[in-house]
């Protein structure tokens, strides 16, 4: 997998969704805008969904088996609720982010890197 590209567009994602998020639904631009990232999150699972669905399985396994595994896209912003074995009652969400690809556990204001890209 080649990280630097998978790190660009994860990039091309977040900031298409940033923009996305800034402008309404009567933006004259929001329908074109929203194609695009539909486009952007198609091609990045064409292209990366198979090697980090291997990966993100792999966190799982570790850290919260009784989970099932999304696409890879779903983990990017807020993530995915997760429960962990450790702690069953708590709010875990498994993020990805970008800068360089990572996954992390969080819990409120803390975060576990359990993943990153090389």
């Amino acid at each position: 997998m080649d990280i630097k590209a998978l790190d660009t567009a994860l990039q091309a994602i977040i900031e298409t969704r940033t923009a996305l998020g800034k402008i309404g639904y009567n933006d004259p631009s929001y329908d074109e805008l929203e194609e695009k990232l539909h486009d952007q999150e198609d091609d990045f699972q064409d292209t990366y969904g198979n090697d980090l669905e291997k990966v993100i399985q792999q966190v799982h396994d570790q850290h919260c088996p009784d989970n099932d595994v999304l696409l890879p896209i779903a983990y990017l912003g807020d993530g995915v609720p997760v429960e962990l074995e450790k702690h069953p009652a708590a709010d875990v969400r498994l993020v990805l982010e970008a800068n360089p690809p990572r996954l992390f556990l969080r819990l409120k204001n803390k975060q576990q890197l359990v993943w990153e890209g090389k």
